[in-house]
């Protein structure tokens, strides 16, 4: 079936920046870029039901038509091309709602003929029972999806959202046009071209192996013992736990590497602007993270200098790929190398807990329950170490994917297992020693 829609406008903008970042990283990944798919699964709410398709068809159109983005392709120059009124086929199925997302994310999207948003129904008995969206990385950010989730919940559950849309991408590009966007353009390009003179020109910068077939993988550790320790850590250093992991990565990323600067490329929400908060778009970009770590043996000393350095990145974040483009080509140029980290970090939890009650025994035994999978594998990717941080009911997901040439899959593991043993080792002693 379909799920239609009508807006009230049509119009064609720039992109974004959110939008020309991810853009510029689907075309270096294609044609392996269903890896920026990604979907929530919502199930209908208790005092929604019984649900049925057609009534859950109109609130899908009424989500559509509320947030611009979900009706914006990509066009020419690139554009973006925002359309009035259309259809999105909805895919109904009796069948696990988890296997039907991991089906409609498979394949990369039409970015120019496809709407960015794809839809599947989990019908029992006749009725809905979940709802299953995947999302353009065009259309949207991780932020972005929650944001959609919680106002289709809100439209299933009383038939509106209250109050206005937030900005639509037309209205943002248009922002970041103007001097107020100018102006935090040019303070984000500054930090970007000071990080640029003094960072390694690349953090994995030789191959080590031969490559796998195909050459990128992942693997993927949940580590009960690494989520109570980074608890631990945060409270005691007054640190937020994304600061503490990013610290503690960057320290094993230098060990790997034999750099003593760490440059990191952290994903960074960008909704700092409280009229972005509730957004159905993609404002993620990387910020530029620099961390010097000649400063001390004790990881307490790192974490000191890793606070302002990731303030420093996040405000980074927001930024004109344009600009950095420029700053990178004219300081390639003038250091006679290619600058580019392709080093990331993208912490994707919402919540940050954090306890200094956790007693060592109880975390050094949890590091028994730690599993390691390789999940994923694939020919081509923007980059050559991601790091991807989940919560999970387990414990902290930690994801490594990168490039064999660079990081052999023994390397992979070594790296995930010495993360987590710094980080036990750090949540009970000062003195940071040699890890593996």
């Amino acid at each position: 079936m379909d799920i239609r829609f009508s807006g009230s406008r049509s119009d064609t903008a720039p992109l974004t920046w959110g939008q020309r970042a991810i853009w510029d990283t689907i075309q270096k990944t294609a044609p392996d870029d269903h890896y920026f798919n990604f979907g929530r699964v919502l199930a209908v709410p208790r005092r929604a039901r019984p649900l049925t398709v057609e009534r859950a068809a109109a609130a899908l159109g009424a989500l559509v038509e509320r947030h611009e983005s979900l009706r914006t392709r990509l066009g020419a120059g690139p554009s973006q091309v925002l359309g009035t009124s259309g259809a999105i086929p909805a895919t109904v199925s009796a069948g696990d709602p988890d296997r039907l997302l991991e089906a409609l994310a498979a394949r990369a999207f039409d970015y120019g003929d496809e709407w960015p948003l794809r839809v599947g129904l989990v019908v029992a008995d006749g009725t809905v029972t979940h709802i299953v969206l995947v999302f353009c990385h065009l259309a949207a950010d991780g932020l972005g999806a929650e944001a959609a989730i919680t106002d289709l919940r809100l439209l299933l559950l009383r038939g509106a959202v209250p109050g206005p849309p937030p900005p639509s991408p037309l209205e943002l590009a248009r922002w970041q046009r103007s001097e107020r966007g100018l102006k935090v353009a040019r303070t984000a390009a500054e930090h970007w071209e000071d990080g640029y003179r003094r960072i390694p020109p690349t953090m994995f910068d030789r191959p080590v192996a031969v490559p796998e077939s195909p050459p990128i993988r992942r693997a993927r550790i949940v580590s009960r013992a690494m989520d109570l320790a980074v608890q631990r850590i945060a409270a005691v250093h007054g640190a937020s736990t994304s600061t503490v992991l990013l610290a503690g990565a960057s320290v094993l990323v230098g060990a790997v590497t034999g750099h003593d600067v760490c440059a990191m490329l952290p994903i960074v929400g960008n909704r700092f602007r409280g009229d972005t908060a509730n957004a159905v778009t993609t404002l993620s970009q990387e910020g530029l993270f620099v961390l010097d770590l000649r400063g001390g043996a004790a990881f307490a000393d790192l974490l000191r200098a890793a606070k302002p350095a990731a303030l420093r990145a996040y405000r980074s974040a927001y930024h004109d790929p344009g600009d950095r483009d420029r700053l990178t080509a004219r300081i390639s140029r003038e250091r006679g190398t290619g600058i580019h980290p392709y080093c990331c970090f993208n912490d994707m939890r919402f919540i940050d807990r954090v306890d200094a009650s956790h007693d060592e025994r109880t975390v050094r035994q949890a590091m028994d329950e730690t599993a390691l999978t390789w999940p994923l594998s694939q020919e081509r990717l923007n980059c050559r170490f991601c790091l991807h941080v989940t919560g999970e009911p387990g414990g902290l997901g930690v994801s490594l994917t990168a490039d064999t040439r660079y990081l052999p899959r023994p390397a992979m593991e070594r790296y995930l297992r010495d993360m987590e043993s710094l980080l036990v080792e750090a949540a009970f002693r000062e003195v940071l020693e040699p890890v593996g």
